[in-house]
């Protein structure tokens, strides 16, 4: 009998933003299976098309978790640890449920460093590179999955908010949204990464405008 192969993959969506959660996802299966699915890395991919293959590989039974890390847990975490322990901490969740050797796009400039952490801490065998998202079927459906994940939080938020653009801080729409809610004096602490420049930079603004009125 002729034994599928397997492979796991683990990635991230959002760790960049600085509104909205970060997901780290895992998906497991057949390699060759995942590639005839059509999935590729989520960034060269519609918003249309990840969530047609979101849907398909939960039609098709690929093994599939994932964990939706909000602001407030990051802001909490990294009051003591950096957010590439962060990640690492809830790579090992994943890989506990691993169900063979496991490829991770890398969050570690080096690799191999990760390779052996990852792999020392969980009794797996994890191996890590960089853009393993577009080498690696696994890595590429999980970045699928942590994607459509992380929008659907998005959009979640910003029926509750208003419109926060897209969370990162090249967007000039999630930028005004910070500008509004700092100036009208809205408390956003829950979906915002206070740790991160651009919101200390733009609160420090708005801070100095109360101050001069």
């Amino acid at each position: 009998m002729i034994r599928n192969e397997c492979q796991c993959g683990i990635d991230e969506a959002g760790r960049g933003p600085v509104i909205g959660p970060m997901v780290m996802a895992m998906v497991c299966g057949d390699p060759a299976e995942l590639r005839n699915a059509g999935v590729r890395d989520s960034k060269v991919l519609t918003p249309a098309r990840r969530e047609s293959l979101f849907e398909l590989i939960e039609d098709l039974h690929f093994q599939k978790s994932f964990i939706v890390i909000s602001p407030a847990e990051i802001n909490r975490m990294m009051e003591r640890i950096t957010l590439n322990e962060i990640e690492h901490h809830f790579a090992l969740q994943l890989l506990h449920d691993a169900a063979c050797d496991v490829y991770v796009d890398s969050f570690d400039v080096k690799p191999e460093r990760l390779s052996r952490s990852l792999s020392d801490q969980s009794g797996k065998k994890v191996i890590c590179a960089h853009r393993a998202d577009s080498i690696y079927p696994a890595v590429s459906a999980a970045s699928i999955i942590a994607k459509v994940v992380r929008d659907r939080e998005i959009r979640t938020l910003s029926e509750k908010f208003g419109d926060i653009g897209s969370g990162y801080p090249s967007d000039p729409r999630t930028i005004s949204f910070l500008q509004t809610s700092m100036e009208n004096k809205v408390d956003i602490t829950q979906i915002v990464r206070v740790k991160w420049k651009t919101y200390q930079n733009l609160l420090s603004i708005a801070k100095n405008k109360t101050l001069k009125w």
